[in-house]
């Protein structure tokens, strides 16, 4: 099997090193002779760089060189696979992407709603120059993104890249929901297989049965009803906000209980009471300041002054090993199959075939195949339709530099609907991104 050459770009991420272990525990199936760290950010990159070379080191004595860098050339040039994970404006603008809904009495988050669409709108650019520089270096690599949101980041990537089959969009989430299935019903989620359909963060499980085909979809329902629904994959089982989620994704299957929902689908039926539930001084974003952020950067502290990973808890988990899994099916042509976003073109007929829609898929050297879903019920595809029109506004906001078309996105999106409401939060989102927003042509009295 054939060593490949794998970049990480966003290699300063808190996430970094678990990925890493992740192709420590996957390198059977992934074998890797190179890895390269690449961040524009090069004081946060240097730490768990030196974390990360002490750690691969310990533990992935075969891999032949490992290195970390800014240099764009260094980082892409020959190399198979590239892995995106970057956060235009790091954890503290994502912290006013929270706190700016919150203040209008919506819903703060960073992919969804108006916290969504502030983050989207400051993604696309550096995304944008991310995969022209990439393809300017090397032209044959995998590019497998999951910078969020990717709905709107991997829209607008579609919009300008549209005929690059190398360039895949890729959401965690799925696998993640499906860990906790499978230890509901003490499988192995990797003998557990989904039907799913949906736009990202807002999909639907129709069918989840093992490899063997017995289908455990009516038994997971009744599971989920009658006992407790919660996280069980590493990074989130025992934070507070995710169990909370489960815990409305429960409530979720008993309100709606043709399928089981993805579990973002909450802020969007829900969204009065998602938004009374949010305090403004502890955000999502504020959390991961104050804990993951911190820890893993005390770890390499730690790692660094000790030289050795002794006592440091790091594993990887679903989030790497999904990614890990995928780019091994694309390089060896595996043909497995996987949850990921591409283009409509009528897997689902009776939805707009340039919708970026979340869809199984087999992954082999040509790219992705998608499995074709079939038309969808009423309820279905008027919530799908009507996410896809907020997603496609916000999208041709930022190519038209259309200030107007903003409030019409967040006056359909789900979290929001009132108009005022729409106007007041724009108004403030748009001061506060003002550094990395496009300059945008507005009407009189919009702000």
């Amino acid at each position: 099997m054939k060593k490949c050459k794998l970049t990480i770009v966003g290699g300063g991420s808190t996430y970094t090193l678990g990925i890493l272990m992740s192709l420590i525990e996957e390198s059977e199936n992934l074998p890797l002779s190179h890895i390269t760290l690449y961040d524009t950010d090069s004081s946060r990159q240097e730490k768990i760089g030196q974390a990360a070379s002490i750690l691969l080191k310990e533990h992935y004595p075969s891999l032949e060189k490992f290195e970390y860098t800014t240099n764009k050339t260094l980082a892409f040039k020959d190399v198979d696979i590239i892995f995106v994970q970057i956060r235009t404006g790091g954890l503290l603008m994502r912290e006013l992407d929270e706190q700016i809904p919150i203040q209008h009495g919506l819903v703060g988050q960073e992919t969804c709603g108006a916290g969504g669409m502030s983050y989207g709108l400051r993604s696309i650019s550096d995304m944008i120059q991310l995969v022209e520089d990439i393809r300017s270096i090397n032209k044959d690599a995998w590019i497998l993104n999951y910078t969020n949101p990717a709905a709107i980041v991997g829209l607008a990537l579609d919009k300008v890249f549209p005929n690059d089959d190398r360039l895949l969009n890729i959401c965690d989430m799925p696998i993640a929901i499906m860990k906790s299935y499978a230890d509901i019903l003490n499988e192995d989620v990797w003998n557990l297989e989904a039907d799913y359909f949906g736009l990202n963060h807002f999909g639907w499980f129709t069918k989840i049965r093992n490899k063997d085909g017995h289908d455990y979809t009516s038994e997971l329902k009744q599971l989920i009803q009658n006992n407790d629904f919660k996280p069980t994959d590493k990074l989130i089982d025992n934070d507070p906000s995710w169990q909370s989620t489960f815990k409305q994704a429960k409530q979720m299957v008993m309100d709606f209980n043709e399928y089981l929902p993805n579990t973002y689908l909450q802020y969007y039926l829900y969204p009065n009471q998602l938004s009374q539930k949010e305090s403004i001084e502890n955000t999502r974003a504020r959390q991961v300041i104050n804990g993951r952020e911190k820890e893993v950067f005390n770890d390499c502290d730690t790692i660094i002054n000790q030289n050795n990973t002794h006592n440091i808890d790091i594993s990887g988990d679903i989030h790497g090993i999904y990614m890990i899994r995928i780019a091994a099916s694309l390089v060896y042509h595996l043909n497995k199959r996987f949850i990921i976003i591409t283009r409509n073109d009528g897997i689902i007929p009776n939805l707009p075939s340039d919708a970026l829609v979340e869809v199984p898929a087999l992954l082999g050297n040509n790219g992705a195949e998608p499995l074709h879903v079939g038309e969808i019920s009423t309820f279905y595809k008027g919530l799908l339709e009507n996410q896809y029109a907020y997603e496609k506004l916000v999208v041709e906001a930022y190519f038209e530099n259309d200030y107007d078309k903003l409030i019409q996105a967040l006056v359909l999106n789900r979290t929001v609907i009132d108009t005022n409401k729409a106007k007041d939060v724009l108004t403030d989102l748009f001061e506060a991104n003002k550094d990395y927003w496009p300059n945008l042509n507005k009407k009189e009295g919009n702000i």
